[in-house]
């Protein structure tokens, strides 16, 4: 379960070059526990803004279209010129994993792959029909579900659909999803030999009590063999994903997978914290809510997970990434290069987003885009020709600031005024009063520090990162309601 670098991801889940937040975290400060019980509630994620959840149906099919023709003859600031980045969503899995919040289907039935391609060639057809072929894209990623349930002739064959239309650009990232219980050495030689040089293993957690709490049972050992086949192999990257807050789970269970995970020496790890919203999400109505890891544990996860992942060598990225110093996330970071979509953080530029599939979410120009969320409404749409889309949203001149400020924020840790008002032709420090005014009150808690000319979030504002962007989303705090969003804790 991860995203281009990958991760949180579509539908849960770019920008400016400021200077870069503090390396170690966990060794310089500590939450206290009133600062916990203050930030223990729902916020976004903020792989995107505006967030997922603000997509309107006023938003058509054929508004998406307007966004594809107009990169296509140039029209507006992003032009036909600029790679792409396409994400394909493959829903299926053959077993539900309790904590998964992802659209999936759950099936045995693997001749299901056959029919959902048929469809997907159909949406990689119309979408040459506007953009025409030959389309440079200089990041693609499959993920899910696990695009892995797809056997080694309909990777194949999907792979050959997306290069008939879309050209790889020299150096690509062409990642995949993968599921540890669902591939082997022989699989892996397929994978790169299909040109993926990128793997994301869907680890979670190795301690036994927590994998059998979530109904995800894989053997360290098997995960370790993969990794050790992908080196060989010689993938470019290779990706483990982690899971913070799940049942079962405690802060010495988790340090002990964090060494584990840490002598694996993957390129990149992303540790998420777990969501835990069952109104929303039906496998999760199996997890018993007694067994969860209170807030205070949780904090002491995310705290002795940074410590420990810096101590055997990696960098931290921002929120939930970490990298090997010569990783090109690391290397990004360093460089002020950092960017976050869909995926998650991302070291492509902030180029226009393909999202293929079932649910899959795009970003074209000055627009989001989604694709439907059922298989039947979906197969429906493209049967009759037409795009897939059901809800999106074309931003205003508002949201493109505000975007520039919180992903600066959640990328960089600081935003310079002067590069907000020379990009978007505002008084930043005026056009922001308000904000900064509430911000005063975080500088008080030691999360911020207010510059003559910037803002720049402290070590312990790290942990609270999406409280601190959160400040600066206009939507969200027009609008009161937040339990649709996970907890920053």
């Amino acid at each position: 379960m991860n995203l281009m670098q990958i991760n949180t991801r579509h539908g849960n889940f770019r920008h400016i070059a400021f200077m870069t937040p503090p390396t170690v975290l966990a060794s310089e400060t500590q939450p206290t526990e009133a600062l916990l019980r203050q930030f223990d509630v729902p916020g976004p994620r903020y792989t995107s803004y505006p967030t997922a959840d603000r997509f309107v149906e006023a938003f058509t099919a054929l508004d998406y279209r307007q966004a594809l023709w107009s990169r296509a003859n140039g029209v507006g600031t992003v032009g036909g010129f600029s790679p792409l980045s396409v994400y394909v969503h493959v829903p299926f899995c053959e077993s539900v994993c309790y904590y998964c919040a992802c659209n999936k289907v759950i099936t045995k039935h693997h001749e299901r792959a056959a029919e959902y391609l048929d469809v997907l060639e159909r949406e990689i057809a119309l979408h040459a029909e506007v953009l025409g072929s030959g389309q440079m894209v200089s990041q693609l990623h499959l993920g899910g579900g696990s695009p892995t349930f797809l056997n080694d002739d309909e990777l194949s064959r999907l792979m050959a659909s997306l290069r008939s239309v879309f050209r790889l650009a020299p150096g690509a990232e062409v990642s995949i999803e993968v599921d540890p219980r669902t591939v082997t050495s022989v699989r892996l030689k397929h994978l790169s030999d299909l040109g993926f040089n990128r793997l994301s293993f869907g680890v979670q957690d190795f301690d036994p009590a927590v994998q059998h709490a979530i109904h995800r049972v894989q053997s360290e050992q098997l995960v370790e063999e993969l990794m050790r086949q992908a080196r060989a192999l010689g993938f470019v990257s290779t990706n483990v994903d982690l899971i913070y807050g799940l049942p079962q789970q405690t802060p010495a269970s988790l340090e002990r997978t964090i060494g584990k995970v840490s002598a694996l020496r993957p390129d990149r790890i992303a540790l998420y914290g777990y969501a835990h919203l069952p109104h929303r999400f039906k496998p999760q109505r199996r997890i018993d809510a007694a067994t969860l890891p209170p807030a205070a544990d949780k904090i002491k996860m995310l705290s002795t997970a940074i410590l420990g992942f810096e101590q055997a060598g990696y960098r931290y990225i921002g929120m939930d990434h970490f990298a090997l110093p010569t990783d090109s996330l690391a290397v990004a970071k360093r460089q002020g290069r950092l960017h976050r979509n869909f995926q998650g953080y991302s070291t492509q530029p902030d180029c226009d987003l393909i999202g293929l599939g079932v649910s899959s979410i795009g970003r074209v120009g000055a627009t989001y885009s989604q694709n439907a969320k059922t298989l039947p409404e979906y197969y429906d749409a493209v049967r009759q020709g037409q795009f897939p889309v059901v809800r999106g949203m074309a931003l205003t001149r508002d949201d493109l600031v505000r975007r520039a400020v919180i992903m600066a924020l959640m990328c960089q840790g600081r935003v310079e005024y002067e590069s907000i008002t020379l990009s978007h032709l505002i008084d930043t420090p005026h056009y922001f009063a308000k904000e900064l005014l509430q911000l005063q009150a975080l500088q008080e808690q030691g999360l911020v520090v207010l510059e003559p000319g910037a803002v720049q979030l402290t070590p312990l504002g790290w942990y609270f990162v999406r409280a601190v962007a959160m400040v600066f989303d206009r939507h969200l705090q027009v609008d009161k309601t937040r339990e649709r969003f996970s907890r920053i804790i």
